[in-house]
C-alpha cells in the first residue's frame, strides 16, 4: 500500500505545471516550477540559508531547535517540524519522508563536488522533484543570494543580504591590506571539549579565520578537513589567538597545565564564540558564519574594527534572522562573546 502511495505521490509531483529551467552552481540545468512555495532543505546549512532568505517556504527543520535556539528564531518557524537529513552525516531522511512533505523543491547549500552532484540527480530521479545545488564557498555567497534569491523568487531579498555579505567583505579587506602577513594573529581553531579537533588551512570549518585576515596554524597535508591534533603540535605551533565554540574546553583551558605554555593562553587571547541559534563559527557552515566573520574581524583587529559590536549582532539578527533581540537576548550573546555562556 505505501508503495502504491509513493508512485501516485510521485506521479502527481511529475504533472507538468508552469515551470522554467535554472542552472545551479554544479552547471546542472534543473526544471522548477514558475512559482515555489515550499523547499526541502537536504541539510542544516541549506535549512539555516533557507531560513534566511525565505523562511516561508520551509518544511521544517533537518534537526529540530533545541530549547536554548528557540528564542533566538522568529515565532513561526520555531515549531517546524523535524525533516531529517539527505546529506551528511547521519543522514536519515527516507525518500517516502520526502514524498510525504511533497515540496516545490528540494534544495542543498553547500558542496558541489561529484558525491553532491550524484545524489541530487538520484533523488531527483526517484521522486521528480527538482532538486538544486548551491555553491556554498565562504567567497560565493553573494552569487548564492542573489541565484536562490532568483529561483525562489525573492530577488530584492537575495540581492539585499548579497550587499550586506560583500560590505562586510570590503571593511575586512580594507583592514588586512593594510597589514603584513607577519603582522596577523596566528590562530588555532579548538573544535570540542579537550579543543584538539580543528581543521586545516583551507577547510570550510576555518574558512571565517582565514576570511578575517587571521593565518590558521593548522597547515597541513590533506588541506581543508577537519582532523585530530595532538597537544605537542598545538605547543609547536604556538598560536598567539585561539578560537572555540565550546563552552567546556574554554572553562577548562586556563587551567590545564598541557595549555599553559601556549602563546594565547598566556597572553589570555582565547576567545569564545556563541552558537544561538546557530553557531558563530561554523556549526553549521552556513550564512550563520557571517555574523561570526563581523566578531572575528573585530577580536582580531580591535583597533582597527570600526563598529559597535552590540549594535552588529542586534541588525544582524534583525536582517538575517528576522528576530528583534530583546536587551535580555542581546546581553546574553554579548556576554557569551566574552566567555560568559549562559548556564
Amino acid at each position: 500500500m505505501m508503495r502504491l502511495a509513493v508512485l501516485f505521490a510521485i506521479l502527481l509531483i511529475a504533472i507538468p505545471a508552469e515551470a522554467r529551467t535554472v542552472t545551479d552552481s554544479a552547471g546542472r540545468a534543473v526544471e522548477v516550477p514558475e512559482e515555489i512555495n515550499t523547499v526541502f532543505a537536504a541539510g542544516p546549512p541549506a535549512a539555516i540559508f533557507l531560513y534566511v532568505l525565505k523562511p516561508e517556504a520551509m518544511t521544517g527543520w533537518p534537526r529540530a531547535l533545541k530549547p536554548d535556539e528557540r528564542p533566538f528564531i522568529a515565532a513561526p518557524y520555531r515549531d517546524l517540524p523535524e525533516t531529517g537529513r539527505l546529506t551528511g552525516r547521519g543522514g536519515e531522511a527516507n525518500l517516502e519522508r520526502v514524498l510525504e512533505i511533497a515540496p516545490d523543491l528540494i534544495f542543498d547549500f553547500g558542496s558541489v563536488r561529484d558525491t553532491y552532484i550524484d545524489l541530487a540527480n538520484r533523488v531527483q530521479a526517484q521522486t521528480g522533484i527538482p532538486y538544486v545545488l548551491i555553491d556554498g564557498r565562504f567567497e560565493s555567497t553573494p552569487e548564492a543570494l542573489r541565484l536562490m534569491g532568483e529561483i525562489l523568487g525573492v530577488p530584492e531579498r537575495g540581492e539585499r543580504l548579497a550587499r550586506d555579505v560583500e560590505e562586510t567583505f570590503a571593511r575586512i579587506d580594507q583592514i588586512v591590506a593594510e597589514l603584513p602577513e607577519e603582522e596577523r594573529p596566528r590562530v588555532y581553531l579548538a573544535r570540542g571539549p579537550n579543543g584538539l579537533e580543528t581543521g586545516t588551512r583551507g577547510s570550510i570549518n576555518t574558512e571565517i579565520i582565514e576570511r578575517a585576515g587571521g593565518i590558521n596554524v593548522a597547515d597541513a597535508p590533506g588541506r581543508g578537513r577537519i582532523v585530530q591534533a595532538s597537544i605537542e603540535q598545538v605547543i609547536v605551533a604556538n598560536p598567539d589567538t585561539i578560537v572555540t565554540w565550546d563552552p567546556t574546553f574554554y572553562k577548562n583551558v586556563w587551567d590545564n597545565p598541557l595549555w599553559q605554555g601556549i602563546e594565547a593562553v598566556k597572553r589570555e587571547r582565547v576567545y569564545l564564540a556563541p552558537s544561538a541559534p546557530f553557531g558563530w563559527i561554523d556549526r553549521p557552515p552556513s550564512i550563520n558564519r557571517m555574523m561570526g566573520l563581523k566578531w572575528m574581524a573585530a577580536t582580531l583587529y580591535p583597533d582597527r574594527w570600526e563598529g559597535d559590536l552590540a549594535k552588529e549582532v542586534k541588525d544582524f539578527y534583525s536582517l538575517y534572522y528576522h528576530i528583534d533581540l530583546s536587551d535580555e537576548k542581546l546581553n546574553t550573546l554579548l556576554e557569551w562573546a566574552k566567555g560568559r555562556p549562559p548556564q
